[in-house]
């Protein structure tokens, strides 16, 4: 599980690729991204999570979301971004989901 935090934007990109990437990297990999303690998202951190979808579904794993900040649940909604990957409330709800939806790499 990868928990964000805070202001996920292009300063926190350095920071938090070499995690992503670690986390994406191994064959039927199942990761949880943790949204709740994100203040802020802008679009590098949309790039974030559209890169992990990518990485997982090439590793044929799953992705999963939890989220509950109405401000970056619109965001995820006005860029699509939520119908390829739907945040769930808990932890417990994103596990029990199916995976990322297939879609355009």
């Amino acid at each position: 599980m990868l928990d964000f935090r805070g202001e996920i934007d292009i300063v926190a990109e350095v920071e938090v690729v070499p995690h992503l990437d670690a986390a994406t990297s191994d064959p039927k990999c199942r990761v949880v991204i943790d949204l709740t303690r994100v203040e802020f998202l802008d679009a590098s951190g949309l790039r974030l999570l559209y890169r992990a979808r990518k990485r997982v579904l090439e590793q044929h794993g799953s992705l999963h979301l939890v989220c509950t900040d109405a401000l970056t649940l619109r965001v995820l909604r006005i860029t699509g971004l939520a119908r390829l990957l739907p945040p769930r409330p808990t932890l417990d709800a994103a596990l029990d989901q199916p995976e990322a939806t297939p879609g355009p790499v």
